[in-house]
């Protein structure tokens, strides 16, 4: 009997020696799983046995050696991660501030631009212009004849006595800019770009698109870089020199005149010979020709 009892005693020892052994295998696979959840850890430390953790993550099959355990919970917290991503992905503001900002560009952008400059392509053989009226008609009609005549065009002249007696000043009659020539390349963006500049034959067009005949190489004769405009520098009145404004024939009165080409004789590119609105008087308002003149006016849009 004492035999039989010890006999007992050991195979209940040895069957409890198994089942720890199983426990603390099924716990240690919970415990490697680093992916696992929260509630997973919780529940076999509470019950203390493999089946209850598996059963807590809502599967059917028991964890025995853990393999199953780990795959499952690896499968359970895939979820959340594509869950993030649809999150991350559904919350990009990036696709929205793009498409605004290219129907930002679309709709607001600037205007394309237009002829809104040209040195006149005919002139006057006196200084007798008609007065400001009659040098304007003359822009509006080249304007109208290249299709530009849906604007309102002035000549940019200067008077000593307007319709109240008060001094017209060429650069009040002109607008505000910008301002383009025949090929749509920029002259200046506002008054005081303008009146900084120096002539150009590249840039000073007629409305054609053809550069003024002057002291620029290879260019045909005659001189007629010398455009009239009775204006200083600044773009006010040089007094006494509008060919009373622009009505006269007077071989004893003169006008001051720019050179489209920023250029004197011989090509010579002297600070005195550049500016295109003051460079000196003409020959006389008897004749526009001499000294380089064929009677041209710049022509501007005031709208």
């Amino acid at each position: 009997m004492k035999t039989a009892h010890t006999y007992s005693i050991h195979r209940h020892v040895t069957v409890l020696g198994l089942t720890l052994s199983l426990v603390m295998s099924a716990c240690g696979g919970d415990s490697g799983d680093s992916t696992g959840s929260t509630s997973d850890t919780s529940a076999a430390t509470t019950d203390g046995t493999a089946t209850t953790a598996p059963a807590t993550d809502g599967t059917t099959a028991p964890a025995t050696d853990g393999t199953t355990t780990t795959s499952t919970d690896a499968t359970t917290t895939s979820t959340p991660t594509t869950g993030t991503s649809t999150d991350a992905t559904t919350a990009t503001p990036t696709t929205d501030a793009t498409t605004d900002a290219t129907t930002t560009t679309t709709t607001g952008g600037p205007v394309e631009p237009s002829m809104s400059f040209f040195v006149s392509s005919t002139g006057s053989p006196t200084g007798n212009l008609g007065g400001l009226e009659g040098a304007d008609q003359r822009c509006q009609d080249l304007a109208d004849a290249v299709g530009a005549g849906a604007k309102t065009w002035h000549a940019y002249l200067s008077v000593e006595k307007g319709p109240d007696d008060q001094p017209i000043h060429a650069k009040d009659r002109i607008g505000q800019g910008p301002w383009y020539n025949a090929d749509l390349v920029l002259i200046a963006g506002d008054l005081t770009e303008l009146h900084a500049k120096d002539g150009d034959a590249s840039l000073f067009l007629d409305e054609n698109g053809e550069m003024v005949p002057g002291q620029w190489v290879g260019s045909p004769t005659p001189n007629e870089h010398d455009i009239l405009t009775g204006t200083n520098k600044d773009g006010t009145v040089t007094a006494g020199k509008t060919c009373a404004d622009w009505t006269s024939e007077d071989p004893a009165v003169f006008a001051q005149v720019g050179h489209s080409d920023g250029l004197g004789p011989m090509g010579n590119d002297a600070e005195q010979y550049r500016s295109w609105n003051s460079v000196h008087e003409n020959g006389g308002c008897h004749d526009t020709a001499p000294k380089g003149g064929a009677g041209r006016v710049y022509c501007f849009a005031v709208d």
